[in-house]
């Protein structure tokens, strides 16, 4: 049986490219006509795809956050269905999220620069997804570190995530170290800030309520 991922389909062309074309040029910056370009198509033959760029961006930005989500739910089922520990779970969100960070860079640019252009509807539904991803996380973070106040657990995974989301800004192609090692040394970077939230467990008083 063949192990071979399935080819992309037209639509997933255009959007790896718009997301390329939109990181490095800005939104306003590229053109449909471009984008058709870069898949080989018309830009008018882009319409049987998308709307227009706007749909595009939408589609990039709620997508990655669904799958995010998604894939997050997936790996905390699947590492504690198989018996592993609350700090294996963890292991593997933070595995998952830095497969994220190395292969969908201009996605994370995207979304630091142009998540205000999407429609009211879309960026709610985006700031809702990823607050499903945050609280998924502070579950297993608080059940490795029991003494971890909600708000001092939500805190260090939005840290975390900042760290991990640093990937477009740590150096031009080719600067890094091979992917694996730079994806062992991010994993330890997140290992590091968790262990010294867990360095203050119970230290940060009583007031940690969830916000």
């Amino acid at each position: 049986m063949s192990t071979h991922a399935p080819a992309p389909t037209r639509r997933e062309q255009i959007l790896k490219e718009a997301a390329r074309l939109f990181a490095e040029r800005g939104f306003h910056g590229v053109g449909v006509d471009e984008i058709g370009a870069a898949v080989g198509i018309s830009g008018p033959g882009l319409y049987r795809h998308f709307a227009g760029k706007e749909a595009m961006l939408a589609e990039l930005l709620v997508g990655i956050s669904g799958r995010l989500l998604t894939g997050g739910k997936k790996r905390a089922a699947e590492a504690e269905g198989g018996g592993l520990s609350p700090a294996q779970v963890l292991d593997s969100l933070i595995e998952g999220h830095i497969d994220f960070a190395l292969d969908d860079r201009p996605l994370i640019i995207l979304h630091d620069r142009e998540l205000d252009r999407l429609r009211d509807t879309d960026r709610k539904l985006v700031r809702s997804l990823q607050r499903q991803y945050v609280e998924l996380w502070v579950e297993v973070v608080r059940t490795v570190y029991p003494g971890l106040a909600e708000a001092d657990a939500r805190a260090c995974v939005h840290a975390v995530f900042g760290l991990l989301n640093s990937t477009p800004h740590l150096g031009r192609p080719g600067a890094l170290p091979g992917r694996a090692a730079t994806a062992a040394l991010l994993h330890r970077l997140a290992l590091g800030a968790f262990a010294a939230a867990r360095a203050t467990d119970g230290a940060s008083g009583q007031g940690g309520q969830g916000r």
